[in-house]
Order: C-alpha cells, then sequence, then structure tokens
C-alpha cells in the first residue's frame, strides 16, 4: 500500500493533488504535513477529512523532528513536496520568509529523507521517490519568442522566484551528492478551484462580484502560460510514478494569454453568467496601477518532455478552464467568504491549537 507524504498539501495545488490522490489511487495513504499560513485552508479537504486513508499533522517543514516522526510513524513511499511560499508580491515586502520556508524547509526535508532513505531496504529503495515542486519564475523572462526547456538557465528575477531556484540546486545536490532518488518539475501558472482569493484570478473574479476595481499592473501586456490546477496534479502524478530518477520536467498549459485579456475574459464571462444589473459591463472596472519592481515579461513553457516521455498533455483549454474556475467560485462562495473575512484563521488556530 503506498503513502504520499505530501507537505503544503492544505494549499492550492497541495489540496487539489490529494483529492486527486484520494479519488483515483483507493489503496494509498495520504499524509498532508502543512503549516496552516495564511493561505493553508484546512477546509479545502473537508471532503476527505474523516477518510481513514487521510492523515493530517500540523508543522512547518523546517522542524526536523516532526519530519522525523512522520517518516517513522506512516514509512511513506513517496514524498511530494509543495510547502512554499509563492506569492511575488509578499516576497518583494517581505522576503525573510521565503528564504527560510523555500530554502531552510527543503534543506531540512532533504536531509530527513536521506536519513530515512539510508535506512530502507534495497526493495523499497527502488521505489521511494522525492518530488520537488516548483516554478517556471526560476528562468527569469522571456523576450518576445522561445520557450523554457528543461535545459534553461536560471535568471530569477524577485526573491520569490530566487528561494524557489535555491530551492531546486538542493534538491539536485542531494541526487547527485547523496543519491537521493528525487524529481523536479518546473510548472506555469496555475488556477482553478481553491485557488487563495490574492492570486490574479480569483482575485479579479471576487473584485468584479463586489464592484470593486480590477487593477492590472502597467499596461497588462505581460503574458504567463495558464495551466488548470487538475492537468497540473495529474502531471505530477505522471512524473512521480514514471519519471526518470534525477530528471526535471516542465509542464505548460499551452495557454500563453496576456494579463489584460485574462482580466477582460473574466468580465465578459462573467457579464454572461451573472450580469452586472445596472446596464454597466465588468470591463468598466479595470484600472491600471503601477509596475511592480522585477515584474517578468513573459512566460513560456515547452512541455514536449513530459508529452513525449511520459505521456502527458493538458486536458483543459483556457477557454474551457477559465469557465468551470468561474463557475466554482460562484458555487462556493462561503469557501471564498470565510477567507476574506479572517475568521477561517482564527477558527482553525483554535481548532489545531487547543
Amino acid at each position: 500500500m503506498d503513502t504520499y507524504f505530501v507537505t503544503g498539501g492544505s494549499g492550492f495545488i497541495g489540496s487539489n493533488f490529494i483529492q486527486l490522490i484520494h479519488e483515483s489511487i483507493l489503496d494509498a495513504n495520504i499524509i498532508n504535513l502543512d503549516k496552516l499560513t495564511y493561505a493553508g485552508n484546512p477546509a479545502n479537504l473537508s471532503k476527505i477529512e474523516n477518510s481513514d486513508r487521510y492523515h493530517f499533522v500540523k508543522g512547518d517543514i523546517c522542524d526536523a523532528a516532526i519530519i522525523a516522526k512522520i517518516f517513522d510513524d506512516y514509512k511513506p513511499t513517496f514524498i511530494v513536496n509543495f510547502a512554499a511560499e509563492s506569492h511575488v508580491d509578499r516576497s518583494i515586502t517581505g522576503p525573510g520568509e521565503f528564504i527560510q520556508t523555500n530554502i531552510v524547509g527543503t534543506y531540512t526535508l532533504l536531509n530527513e529523507s536521506l536519513n530515512y532513505y539510508t535506512d530502507l531496504t534495497d526493495e523499497d529503495k527502488k521505489r521511494f521517490r522525492f518530488h520537488h515542486v516548483s516554478t517556471d519564475e526560476v528562468y527569469g523572462s522571456l523576450g518576445d519568442k522561445g520557450y523554457f526547456t528543461e535545459h534553461t538557465s536560471y535568471d530569477p528575477s524577485s526573491p520569490y522566484s530566487a528561494s524557489k531556484a535555491s530551492s531546486d540546486h538542493l534538491v539536485r545536490a542531494w541526487h547527485r551528492t547523496f543519491g537521493l532518488p528525487v524529481l523536479i518539475t518546473n510548472c506555469s501558472n496555475n488556477y482553478g478551484p481553491y485557488q487563495f482569493p490574492e492570486k490574479l484570478i480569483p482575485l479579479m473574479i471576487l473584485n468584479c462580484l463586489d464592484g470593486k476595481s480590477l487593477p492590472v499592473y502597467g499596461t497588462g501586456e505581460n503574458v504567463r502560460d495558464w495551466l488548470y490546477v487538475e492537468d497540473h496534479c495529474e502531471a505530477i502524478l505522471h512524473v512521480v510514478k514514471m519519471g526518470t530518477v534525477g530528471e526535471t520536467y516542465n509542464i505548460g498549459g499551452n495557454n500563453e494569454i496576456r494579463n489584460l485579456e485574462i482580466v477582460e475574459t473574466i468580465c465578459d464571462l462573467l457579464d454572461e453568467i451573472k450580469p452586472c444589473g445596472d446596464g454597466k459591463t465588468y470591463r468598466e472596472l479595470i484600472t491600471f496601477v503601477k509596475d511592480r519592481p522585477g515584474h517578468d515579461f513573459r512566460y513560456a513553457i515547452d512541455a514536449t518532455k513530459i508529452k513525449n516521455e511520459l505521456g502527458w498533455y493538458p486536458k483543459h483549454t483556457f477557454k474551457t478552464g477559465i469557465r468551470d474556475t468561474i463557475n466554482w467560485y460562484l458555487e462556493n462562495d462561503t469557501w471564498w467568504e470565510f477567507i476574506r473575512s479572517g475568521e477561517y484563521r482564527q477558527y482553525y488556530k483554535a481548532q489545531y491549537e487547543s
């Protein structure tokens, strides 16, 4: 019976991945270690919280003792490391937390994983994998043409991307120096259910519903490759199960879109699905604000390697994914209202620290 040790599993992508494992691998155990910072929300996994195959542990990946206890208690087969501070704007105003979690935390997790791996039987060593989830932002900024490949040189621009680049290098070093069987994936921008409201797409959806301005950095010409979160989670599972140890796989959605076009698409779909009611369009809420420092112009992923070697490709186009995402937020107002009120933090603090 495989056991997946997932860090940061109460966050956006991690919770979607845990739900995928729980629904698609019926004989798998899942351990979720999450610090429950502002973006960690146990409500993301309320559907399975009472399952005997799911186990939650509140803790920090910088805490070696907690990690060692999880290894001792649950004997995981796979580690999937989502735990990270991940918001660029926050990394500019407060980089310290990003250094601590993304670099020191990854080191701690690697070190305890190596201790555990060293004591495994030869048969169990063949199956064990450490999967590190990273971002395309480690590659820096592209011009008008070209794509990030697995061989693109790292050139991070923000404290966030620099901390993720550092963690990637640590993971590779633990493989090359100590023989830990690792895998790395670098993904493009994710969107979909359970994304924290500070991120671009849910922020624009909720601001539209509230009649608030829709702030767009600069002129909105910055380009991102958008990946529906369910596609990303399926790609990670492909890599964990079939990826070649020591390799890196880029995961992209084949959806290059300008930031302004993203916001306009959300406005137009909401005009159709939930009109303002006052005869106005949501596009009238768009405002342009000063660009942020070090704002990369364009990201675009070449996902040829994972497609050719592992048979993965995204199932969602942006057209289908963004409609599904808007509908999800419209149908789950209790979830995001609980977050925006701030009450969820007090509720879970009392629940898990009492």
